[in-house]
Parts: structure tokens; C-alpha cells; sequence
């Protein structure tokens, strides 16, 4: 291991207009750090960390930048045994992931009284910008102070959420939706629909008792200017309307509000009025499961119940057609069952393999796709290496296919509350894709979510 040493430069030795420089490009990794470290963890918000600029706000990178000032200090001017003793920073512009920042101090006064010396501060991006300006004043050593320095350990920051993050960073880079709220009558879905609006992600429309929304949003000091109300008497005329703007293309996206799920799907499926299209709907839960290395899909654990192999064809086609909007180039499909052998005991395998063979067929298309495959041998490949299985999915699956309602309920929420996922979900196969979010939701499951539907919503049309 190679030591160092560093040295302190005494009082006597510093000089009015002596310099110190350092530069460092801001990644999200020092953010998360710095999150970790400092306990400032509102840094790691969406609307911090994922700046619509793509950078961070203010308040997280001013303390950070405070760092590289002490770090100039205590390595440099006036170097160990330094004692900081007052600083002052004035930001002029804000500071953004993948900047390079330029820090520099200059020795400015003495006073020979206290031995306290002051420097100016000031900081520029990589383009010149200034960002901060201020003043900064020392103790310095009277006499030498030698450390002896270790190399710098690697910090491994592990951001368990970095999937989502990043869809909602794409999803913010896009135009805002045109999005009914349908029912948005308590505070947990006004409030998650107002945010949504505020990041930029939707454009609302709220479907609803108006004296009900307008009660809440004054109980939650929410603003309702500007934002359109449909006033409706019931939450199940709510759902009636909903789909009906959305057919009528007034708006490209719905959003479950306090209303129960079958009442909007019954409005969504309705023959008369509803958004069918010529395939059975679905519902894909996205899951960000911490130890996984990439989001993991799940279908369908929210409509189809107990789905025959008819329906199994749209369910899947429909979630191949979806990761395909997200980009996700050849997704990997797992076709789940108790085994991976076929066993006429055991129906779903068979479904499973009939579903393959169609992929074989061209019959359905977009993705590689093998199955019967049990979970461990999916998501494993050393599970499947130990049992033998030469498997194209496993160990990078992308997108799980469950059995029925039950199985794909039980497996996303063991992932949520024993795997510590979060889960996002949209309803897929409709003329528009449909938000459901649970109660249970917290903030960023429910930005996921709006952040799902927003990257498949169609544009609106052009005037």
C-alpha cells in the first residue's frame, strides 16, 4: 500500500494572493452519496435528483460544493491543522449532473493578530458559468503539520431504485400528457395527480364531484387554477366520462382515483362506449426489484383471473408490445409454472408450451420467449445450470408471464415486502393506457406509474 504525505503551509508562509484549485464532475453517484452520508436524503427525490434540466436543484449540490471548498483547504491551502472558521457562498446558477465544476480560493487578507487568513471563493461549470461566489475564513497553523495519506477507498453506491429513476427521467423528457383523473376525491389521488402535474408529467383533467375536489385541494392548500374539473355526481359516472374523453382522444391517458378498480374497467370494457380494441386488456405490474439487475416484468397479476390460452395470447402479445415501446430490444419472456417440463397434470404448462410453439410460428412476435420455466430457473441461471436447463431467459428475464391472477398477485407482492421492490402498473390493450395505483403506493411507485402510462400514451392530436 502506498503512503503519502501532505504538509501544511504555516501562517507565515501563506501569502495575500496565493491560489488553490480542484474540479470534479458531479455524478448522480456523489449525489447518492452525499445523500447517504449527510442523511439529506430529499436529494434523492424525483424532482431533486432528476431535475427537468437534468440536473439537481440548489439546496443538495450547495453543501456538496461546501465540501470541495474544505477539501481545498485541509489538502492544500492552508493544508492540515487548518481550522475553518467562517464561510459565505452566494449561488448565482444551479449545478447539474455530469457538470464539471472548477473551485478555486484565493488568499485575499491576513491578520496578523489572530492568524486568520481570508480567501475568496468562486466556482465555474465546464462552459464558463459561474455558479457560486463567496468568502471563506481560516485559522492556519503556526507550525508544520505533516499526515501521512492512504489511497482513497471506492465507494460502491448502490441506488436500489435506478430503474425507476431513469423511466421517469425519460418520461419528463417527453411532452406532458393529456390525463383524466377519474374520481380524484381524497387526498392520496388529488395529491398524487397535482405532483404528477407539477413534474411536468401530466396535464389533468379531473373527473369528479367538483365540491369534493375543491374540499380536498383546500384542505391540502393545492391550487386548482388553470386545471380543468369535470363535474360529475358519482364515481361511476366518473369512470363513464373518463373513458369517454379518452375515446373522444381529449385525452391520451386514464389514472384510477378513489374509486374501486372494477369500476373503472367496467367503464373501460363496456361494449357500448368502452376502449376495447380487438385484444383481451391486461395489466403489467414493473417491478424494480433492488437485487435485480434490471426492471422485471410481470403479467397479468390485476384483470385476467383464471385466463385460458386464448386470452393468454393477447395477455402476452400485449406486454411484448408495451416493453417494446419502452425500448427493451428482444425482451426476455419466462412463461411460469411449478415446473419446466410439460406435464398434462399441470395445465399451465401445457399453455406454456403451446405459447411457445406459437413464437416459433411467428404467430407471436417481438420477443424471445421460453417456458414452462419455474421462478428459480427464470430468474437464476445457475438454478438452471444446476437442474440442467439450457434456457435462452434465464438469469435475464425480462418480463415474467404468470399462470393466473393468483400466482402473479402472490409473486409481485413477496417482491414488494420481502425483496424490498417497488411496483409500478398500467393496464395495456386498451385504446389508452390506464394508471392503477393502490392506496398502499408510496410517492415514487406512483411517479413510476404515471411515468409508465406517459411513455406509451400516443401523442395528442395536432390541431
Amino acid at each position: 500500500m502506498n503512503l503519502g504525505i501532505i504538509e501544511s503551509k504555516t501562517y507565515d508562509e501563506i501569502s495575500v494572493g496565493d491560489t488553490a484549485r480542484t474540479e470534479h464532475v458531479l455524478t448522480t453517484d456523489d449525489a447518492m452519496a452525499f445523500a447517504s452520508i449527510s442523511g439529506f436524503h430529499s436529494v434523492l427525490n424525483s424532482d431533486e435528483l432528476i431535475d427537468r434540466a437534468g440536473g439537481i436543484p440548489p439546496t443538495g449540490p450547495n453543501m456538496w460544493c461546501a465540501s470541495l471548498i474544505s477539501g481545498l483547504f485541509s489538502m492544500n491551502i492552508p493544508g492540515p491543522g487548518c481550522t475553518l472558521t467562517d464561510v459565505s457562498l452566494s449561488f448565482h446558477d444551479r449545478i447539474r449532473v455530469g457538470d464539471r465544476i472548477l473551485v478555486k480560493v484565493q488568499v485575499t487578507a491576513k491578520d496578523d493578530a489572530t492568524k486568520g487568513i481570508t480567501f475568496d471563493c468562486e466556482a465555474n461549470n465546464g462552459a464558463g458559468t459561474l455558479i457560486f461566489t463567496g468568502t471563506a475564513r481560516l485559522l492556519a497553523p503556526l507550525t508544520k503539520v505533516r499526515w501521512s495519506t492512504l489511497p482513497v477507498p471506492q465507494l460502491i453506491v448502490n441506488n436500489p431504485y435506478r430503474h425507476y429513476l431513469g423511466m421517469i427521467a425519460r418520461a419528463t423528457s417527453k411532452p406532458a400528457v393529456n390525463t383524466a383523473i377519474v374520481w380524484p376525491c381524497d387526498e392520496v389521488s388529488l395529491g398524487g395527480a397535482i405532483q404528477a402535474f407539477k413534474d411536468k408529467l401530466i396535464v389533468p383533467v379531473l373527473v369528479g364531484s367538483e365540491s369534493i375536489i375543491r374540499s380536498v385541494a383546500a384542505g391540502l392548500e393545492i391550487d386548482l387554477d388553470g386545471i380543468r374539473i369535470v363535474d360529475v355526481s358519482d364515481s361511476r359516472a366518473a369512470a363513464v366520462r373518463g373513458v369517454e374523453l379518452a375515446r373522444k382522444a381529449e385525452v391520451q391517458m386514464l389514472m384510477k382515483g378513489s374509486l374501486h378498480t372494477d369500476e373503472i374497467m367496467s367503464a373501460v370494457v363496456s361494449r357500448d362506449g368502452g376502449m376495447r380494441t380487438g385484444r383481451r386488456i391486461s395489466h403489467v405490474f414493473a417491478l424494480d426489484v433492488p437485487s435485480y439487475h434490471k426492471p422485471l416484468f410481470v403479467t397479468d397479476a390485476a384483470i385476467n383471473i383464471q385466463p385460458d390460452l386464448e386470452t393468454k395470447i393477447d395477455i402476452l402479445q400485449n406486454a411484448i408490445d408495451m416493453m417494446v415501446k419502452l425500448e427493451v430490444v428482444n425482451p426476455k419472456v419466462a412463461i411460469l409454472s411449478a415446473v419446466e417440463s410439460v406435464n398434462p397434470a399441470i395445465p399451465s404448462t401445457l399453455d406454456a408450451a403451446a405459447l411457445c410453439k406459437m413464437v416459433d410460428r411467428r404467430q407471436i412476435t417481438g420477443a424471445i420467449v421460453d417456458g414452462p420455466l419455474a421462478f428459480d430457473n427464470a430468474i437464476s441461471s445457475d438454478a438452471a445450470r444446476i437442474k440442467k436447463i439450457k434456457s435462452p431467459v434465464s438469469g435475464d428475464v425480462d418480463l415474467l408471464m404468470v399462470p393466473n391472477l393468483e400466482a402473479g398477485n402472490i409473486l409481485f407482492k413477496q417482491l414488494q415486502y420481502l425483496a424490498g421492490a417497488l411496483a409500478a402498473g398500467v393496464v395495456v390493450g386498451a385504446k389508452v393506457p390506464i394508471v392503477l395505483t393502490s392506496r398502499a403506493d408510496g410517492e415514487l411507485a406512483r411517479m413510476a406509474s404515471c411515468a409508465l402510462g406517459v411513455l406509451l400514451a400516443k401523442p395528442a392530436p395536432s390541431l
